[in-house]
């Protein structure tokens, strides 16, 4: 199975709660949050409140994604907002191990998300502890950017290893230049989550933009 998950990052803010509305209804699995702090990267954008506020428009599971330095400082807020899985950069987090934990033990499914050029051997000691890991395909901190194609060996790698110590569960998520062509490449490598932002808000048909996506990885 597929799951994609629609940034509301490209949504219209000003009817937030209308587009996660929309999405679900046009088929999306997820709605993917992009936090930023203006600091870990320069964009900003919500927080826990925004997530609270368009909490009771939509059933489908937040997936929250915190690009925010020390994300440990969020995340009861985040519980309280009805997060449903919480992914931080392992970049940003001195103690990932703990951070990954404290997750958990609030309840929620924990994600670490991976820049472009940050290795795979950093989840070494955490990835049996992980419900999802996001490749980053374009640099994070702004929306519309161009897919690094240098990330598919990325993808294929993790699927090697998750596959290898017997954790078919856990989720692959890309984020970042997905699109119909993109979405195919990236299943391919191994990935079963698919963001995209542009490529559906930007679209006045969002049920077709979510259905070529989800005909296109699974072709």
């Amino acid at each position: 199975m597929t799951i994609i998950a629609p940034s509301i990052l490209s949504a219209d803010f000003a009817r937030l709660g209308e587009e996660v509305r929309e999405v679900e209804t046009h088929g999306a699995d997820w709605i993917h949050i992009d936090i930023m702090d203006g600091q870990y990267v320069p964009n900003l954008t919500f927080g826990p409140p925004v997530v609270a506020a368009i909490r009771s428009y939509t059933k489908l599971p937040f997936d929250v994604h915190l690009m925010v330095n020390t994300p440990e400082r969020l995340l009861d807020d985040l519980v309280k907002a009805g997060a449903d899985r919480i992914t931080v950069h392992a970049e940003a987090c001195v103690h990932l191990h703990r951070t990954v934990h404290a997750i958990r033990e609030l309840g929620l499914k924990a994600g670490v998300a991976l820049n472009p050029h940050t290795p795979l051997s950093v989840l070494d000691y955490v990835l049996d502890d992980l419900d999802l890991v996001l490749i980053m395909t374009v640099n994070p901190g702004f929306g519309g950017q161009s897919f690094i194609p240098a990330m598919l060996p990325k993808i294929r790698a993790l699927r090697e290893e998750l596959n290898r110590r017997g954790r078919t569960e856990a989720h692959i998520e890309v984020d970042g230049g997905i699109n119909g062509e993109t979405a195919k490449l990236v299943a391919e490598a191994g990935a079963n989550a698919l963001v995209a932002g542009n490529y559906i808000f930007g679209q006045q048909d969002r049920s077709s933009a979510i259905s070529t996506l989800r005909a296109a990885a699974q072709s």
